[in-house]
């Protein structure tokens, strides 16, 4: 496993758990994604999974204001799990695969949409 100094625990956990599953992640790899205004920004999700275009973002306290982030990512047609560690110790594990289960069946149908409006 990869580690990075300036990672916190929960990322270091996030990342041995995303090692377990086999996913190769990227830590921190920058995103260019426009504001609520259209602005040009350049964040740094947490994870990123290029196998699967997911991005992960550990959440780690509650005065981080997620939902904003969560609008904006979508505004930019990304695909964020927000992992809330601070809250769910126990169960982030099983929600990281659901999400990422969730996701991966939401592009399948839009992709089998798309092909069956073609045929």
């Amino acid at each position: 496993m990869a580690s990075y100094p300036d990672m916190k625990d929960s990322e270091r956990e996030v990342a041995e758990y995303l090692d377990k599953l086999g996913f190769q992640w990227k830590y921190e790899s920058p995103v260019f994604v426009y504001d609520e205004k259209d602005r040009p920004r350049v964040w740094t999700p947490d994870f990123h999974i290029p196998k699967l275009g997911i991005f992960i973002e550990v959440c780690g306290s509650d005065r981080f204001d997620y939902e904003y982030r969560d609008k904006i990512y979508k505004k930019n047609g990304f695909f964020v799990v927000f992992v809330h560690f601070y809250k769910e110790k126990e169960k982030w594990k099983t929600f990281l695969i659901k999400r990422i289960m969730a996701i991966e069946e939401q592009r399948h149908s839009e992709v089998m949409n798309m092909i069956n409006a073609l045929i």
